[in-house]
């Protein structure tokens, strides 16, 4: 199924992200601008995604969030995604990802720090993952299959967050 995002809709969001990105650089006086990767192959009910290796910058949107809702998520959905990108090279990566420093970069850019959004998602694809059960000692967690395939190849280990255990399957008596 081809995206249904046309070359126009790239430019302008392409465009988009450089009015921003010119604001971030004179605010910041950044000389030089990180490199903005972008692509449109985001799926289910996020309508942006922002993932950060190193110092370069993927930006992820979703072609039938920003087709539907086309001229608010040019303007809120980029500014958003990106703040997230400006927030994380200027203040470091372990801020919180709605915390103040975003906050700020959303202001800069003219823009209500909203959390999410409230697009119609009756036109998109729900992936429902598998879920397992594990325990530990104040209680049991559902693990998606993701991180239960992680735990099974070795790869990692989850703890509690309020007693610090290891999480463990429970075996099902199916």
């Amino acid at each position: 199924m081809a995206l249904p995002v046309t070359p126009q809709q790239v430019a302008d969001v392409y465009r988009r992200v450089g009015e921003l990105l010119a604001i971030a650089a004179t605010h910041f006086s950044w000389k030089v601008l990180p490199a903005m990767e972008v692509s449109f192959d985001l799926k289910g009910q996020s309508a942006g995604q922002m993932q950060l290796r190193g110092k370069h910058c993927r930006l992820r949107f979703n072609p039938v969030l920003m087709t539907q809702n086309y001229g608010h998520y040019l303007e809120v959905t980029v500014a958003h995604e990106l703040a997230h990108a400006v927030a994380a090279l200027v203040f470091g990566r372990k801020i919180k990802p709605h915390g103040r420093e975003w906050q700020l970069v959303m202001a800069l850019f003219g823009q209500e720090p909203e959390r999410c959004h409230d697009y119609d998602l009756s036109q998109t694809k729900i992936r429902r993952l598998q879920r397992f059960r594990y325990r530990c000692a104040c209680r049991e967690h559902e693990l998606t299959i993701i991180r239960h395939r992680r735990i099974q190849r070795g790869e990692r280990d989850y703890l509690c967050r309020q007693c610090g255990q290891k999480l463990t399957l429970v075996e099902d008596k199916r």
